[in-house]
């Protein structure tokens, strides 16, 4: 490539950079047609995930895994990322929460 060509290259990927605004990179249409079947299952998905039975089988493991882990029968690190996951599970609404605060900055 010559020299011209670079900087004409260069040039357009600036323009390009600078013309693109926010509001290409947004979806007009937030719910699109023939979506509900979708959302359905993935709300209960996420109600499975997050609704009294996996509380109660979260509670059940970290129990198991704590009497595990004081009988020497399971190492600390696994314990410890089971209930990592376990608050990972149950803490991501705030998580996701906390990063989209911390985005709305940039």
């Amino acid at each position: 490539m010559t020299e011209v060509r670079k900087a004409l290259w260069a040039l357009i990927s600036i323009w390009a950079i600078l013309w693109a605004g926010p509001a290409l990179a947004q979806s007009a249409n937030l719910d699109p047609a023939g979506s509900g079947v979708i959302l359905g299952a993935v709300n209960w998905v996420q109600g499975t995930l997050l609704g009294a039975v996996a509380t109660a089988v979260a509670v059940i493991a970290v129990a198991g895994c704590g009497f595990m882990m004081l009988t020497g029968r399971m190492n600390w690190r696994h314990g410890g990322m089971v209930i990592l996951g376990c608050f990972i599970l149950f803490g991501s609404a705030a998580i996701v929460g906390g990063i989209r605060s911390a985005a709305q900055g940039f």
